[in-house]
């Protein structure tokens, strides 16, 4: 399969975030810049995180980041977050991105997998616990 993990559907639940990848987020050979996907995995990760720390959170660290395969223009790119680790102010959430691409020949991608942590924040933007879950 040359390296590309090739899906016949997307994951058996609803998207965190889906997009699709317009002109002006390539670069000048037509692939999605890696930046802009980073921003939208970071947007993805984030919202697990402020429902489970019931406010603002702020990103501290991107653990792991791995681009597997390039998304195109035109790409319907679909990210599916979820929660792997509640620490006292700290949130661990996995995303996992899939492209779908061809509409004449259907394909389903998974083009990048990464881990992110996030800080539940007050107003002051100051560490706060994570309350229990309800």
């Amino acid at each position: 399969m040359n390296n590309q993990q090739i899906l016949d559907t997307l994951p058996q639940r609803q998207p965190t975030l889906r997009v699709v990848a317009m002109p002006s987020d390539a670069n000048y050979a037509g692939d999605i810049f890696g930046g802009w996907l980073m921003g939208q995995v970071d947007v993805a990760g984030s919202i697990p995180a402020l429902h489970r720390a019931k406010g603002r959170v702020s990103t501290v660290a991107v653990n792991s980041f791995v681009f597997r395969q390039p998304v195109f223009v035109g790409d319907v790119v679909s990210f599916y977050a979820k929660i792997i680790k509640v620490g006292n102010t700290s949130i661990t959430v996995d995303v996992a991105v899939y492209s779908q691409r061809d509409p004449a020949k259907p394909t389903c991608v998974k083009v990048t997998e990464a881990t992110l942590t996030y800080v539940a924040v007050d107003d002051d933007r100051k560490p706060r616990i994570v309350p229990p879950e309800d």
